[in-house]
């Protein structure tokens, strides 16, 4: 029988205070240690669902939608929404909170593949997944769309990878 389990078995949250050196000259988090926060837990999420070494095959986008300033606290959320035979996506959230204020603002989602390794660090099968609330559910059903879209993209960057080559500029 196939092994699966449940998106809350993946779950992990991580909450940091954002202080000067994560900051630019404008007082908001450094984008690269936000995309750093997220890959870990991401990859944390990954390991914690498959039991396995991961390797990240993909990061959908790290859209920026509000900024988080020195001083807030910094929250990210993240789970397995799908899986394939040796892959798994999760999503990131991240969420900005004023603890003086109370003011909380969702400031990032993000969808990252990860890719389960066995001993040989070769890809290995990972257990299958199972949505149950409505969010969960929700995710789960649109997963087929983001792959195809990651596939497409991927064949795209590949093309450009071919007409750049290894060449200095």
């Amino acid at each position: 029988m196939e092994e699966q389990k449940y998106c809350s078995d993946s779950l992990v949250v991580k909450t940091s205070l954002v202080l000067p050196p994560d900051t630019n000259n404008n007082g908001t988090m450094f984008g690269g240690k936000l995309m750093a926060y997220i890959d870990d837990v991401a990859a944390i999420s990954a390991m914690r669902h498959s039991r396995r070494s991961v390797v990240t095959a993909s990061t959908d986008s790290v859209d920026f939608l509000y900024p988080i300033y020195e001083g807030n606290a910094v929250c990210l959320e993240a789970f397995v929404t799908y899986t394939g035979r040796t892959s798994m996506e999760v999503v990131v959230k991240v969420i900005a909170e004023d603890l003086l204020s109370g003011t909380r603002n969702l400031c990032v989602i993000s969808f990252l593949t990860f890719v389960a390794l066995d001993e040989n660090e070769k890809p290995t099968l990972v257990p299958s997944i199972i949505p149950q609330s409505e969010m969960e559910i929700k995710l789960y059903e649109s997963a087929v769309v983001r792959a195809e879209a990651r596939k497409k993209r991927r064949e795209g960057t590949k093309t450009i990878a071919d007409i750049f080559g290894t060449n200095q500029l």
